[in-house]
């Protein structure tokens, strides 16, 4: 069976993961170009640059690939292949960490943001201080930092959080207040 462009928007994920249970690759592809602006979004605000975002996604979907007979079909994709990326993501951050202990590189770099106020200045306090939260948050604890991106810039709920973590939602809720008490605190200090 081939798959149109039509065919792509119309089928469900559990249809895909079937046919792709089969060995349609096509169908698997189809199902991770659904999945991989959201997956890119989330790997991005977990590692803090595009490059080691996207190279997490990319052993995400192979990954994903070679453990697709051990997913269970009755379960939904998307809390799966998060999980999936997360994973990526904190053995990246683990080898970032080796990398550092050693001096291989720094390997947290930080993007440049476009200054676009005519202010320069204004722009350039919004720039640092952007840059400052984005580190802070690299900063976080895992258990911490993945609640809140998961909830917060992912539009995961607190259930859908708790899933593909393996918590309750009042662990989900009770990190995501830590999280932001935790960031509030540093931006008091560096805006001080």
């Amino acid at each position: 069976m081939t798959l149109s462009a039509h065919d792509d928007a119309q089928q469900p994920d559990g249809a895909l993961i079937a046919l792709a249970h089969s060995g349609k690759r096509q169908a698997f592809d189809v199902l991770m170009r659904r999945h991989e602006p959201r997956m890119t979004n989330l790997a991005r605000r977990t590692m803090g640059n595009n490059s080691d975002a996207e190279d997490a996604v990319q052993e995400a979907m192979a990954a994903a690939w070679f453990k697709l007979g051990q997913f269970d079909q009755s379960l939904p994709f998307g809390p799966w292949i998060t999980r999936i990326v997360l994973n990526k993501c904190r053995d990246q951050l683990r080898k970032r960490k080796v990398m550092k202990l050693f001096d291989f590189g720094q390997g947290n770099e930080v993007e440049q943001v476009a200054l676009d106020s005519p202010d320069q200045h204004e722009s350039a306090e919004a720039v640092q201080s952007l840059q400052f939260v984005q580190k802070e948050i690299s900063n976080l604890p895992a258990r911490l930092r993945e609640a809140l991106l998961l909830v917060t810039f992912d539009g995961q709920s607190h259930a859908e959080a708790a899933t593909i973590l393996g918590t309750t939602e009042k662990a989900i809720e009770t990190r995501i207040y830590r999280a932001r008490n935790r960031l509030r605190e540093k931006l008091e200090k560096f805006e001080g």
